[in-house]
């Protein structure tokens, strides 16, 4: 059984799908990896590395040649075609509603494992690669805001005086709002936490934060742990509410999405007018059109005085390590993919297992 890494060639991406520690993993349970050549450097991982660790170099051509390919991104439609009919393809498939290339894979006879349709379960928890990179994000964007934000974050008493901490706001606690709080704490801000889901008030308190109460006359908590679209009332209620309290802010940072819907906008021009002139705007949710209207996908601007940092992968920010929790997401993945026998490791069926049936693409 082949398995095949690619480099990934989404600009501005620097993840790679395995490392060597995780290619010496699948090597011992029997696999043949194929590595192309140069695949991890963006990532800091060698080539020699790979080969030490059991891969083979290969080209571009070659890495895509294997019975089960893994990659971080999207493939293109060059990808496709370079994919061996009957192939398995893993990986994070950024698909909703019609979709040409899922059309142009399954016309080719290719399965594909979607790693966004991960569900979130307990069994599946060492295998969620949303999670995984979600939590490198927030991490990642609470050190832009710092980076950017003119003063200190903690408060700091010395002879010259002393200097309040920082008021940070975090929108949205899942993974990545969660992790953005706890790393903006311990940096030693002043922190409070929002979020439509009232089960997240907890969450925010355990990590020394100040949850936000609104009272928006809804719930927006969803299925599988996700939030759900708020009505276009209680959305009006929100941003009155909100308006107040991030005027106050000296860092926002914005995490709030929803699945496959644009996000939704909590931080409007007019809250951007009032605050104060250095202040900082990081918005996970630049991709999506942003929780703030004026944030500019993959660009940091200036407007009204406030600093908006737009930039759509954080994960890739932090590539080494990204990628050591994207490969170890996989191989968690790969072991209950396979019954590892004395001939080598064996697919198994794919519709079986209740998280691989969640995962397929069809």
């Amino acid at each position: 059984m082949r398995i095949g890494i690619p480099k990934e060639t989404r600009p501005g991406e620097a993840r790679v799908a395995s490392t060597p520690e995780v290619v010496k993993r699948l090597v011992a349970k029997g696999f043949e990896l194929a590595v192309e050549a140069g695949s991890g450097a963006s990532a800091g991982y060698p080539d020699g590395d790979y080969a030490s660790a059991g891969a083979r170099l290969v080209d571009r051509a070659g890495a895509y040649d294997a019975d089960l390919v893994l990659k971080v991104r999207r493939p293109d439609e060059d990808d496709v075609a370079a994919l061996r009919p009957g192939g398995l393809l893993i990986g994070l498939l950024e698909s909703c509603g019609e979709d040409p290339l899922v059309a142009s894979l399954l016309a080719k006879g290719v399965r594909v494992l979607a790693m966004e349709r991960m569900p979130r379960t307990s069994r599946a928890q060492s295998m969620d690669a949303l999670s995984s990179q979600a939590n490198i994000a927030g991490y990642r964007a609470v050190i832009e805001g710092a980076a950017r934000f003119g003063r200190f974050f903690p408060m700091m008493m010395t002879s010259a005086g002393s200097a309040k901490p920082a008021r940070v706001v975090v929108l949205g606690a899942g993974v990545a709002g969660l992790q953005a709080i706890a790393t903006a704490r311990r940096l030693g801000a002043d922190v409070f936490g929002y979020d439509v889901r009232p089960e997240t008030r907890e969450q925010i308190l355990s990590l020394g934060a100040k949850p936000m109460d609104l009272d928006l006359g809804e719930s927006g908590a969803g299925e599988g742990g996700y939030a759900r679209e708020l009505s276009d009332e209680a959305k009006a209620r929100q941003q009155a509410a909100l308006a107040d309290e991030l005027a106050k802010a000296h860092v926002i940072v914005t995490t709030a999405l929803i699945p496959c819907r644009p996000a939704p906008v909590l931080v409007t021009e007019e809250v951007v007018q009032r605050l104060r002139p250095g202040s900082v705007i990081v918005d996970l949710a630049a991709a999506n059109g942003g929780n703030c209207p004026l944030t500019v996908p993959d660009r940091v601007v200036e407007l009204h005085g406030v600093i908006l940092v737009g930039y759509t992968n954080y994960p890739s920010l932090v590539a080494a390590d990204a990628s050591a929790f994207y490969a170890r997401n996989l191989a968690n993945l790969i072991d209950i993919l396979f019954d590892f026998e004395a001939d080598g490791p064996v697919l198994k069926d794919l519709s079986e297992d209740d998280i691989t049936k969640a995962m397929l693409v069809s």
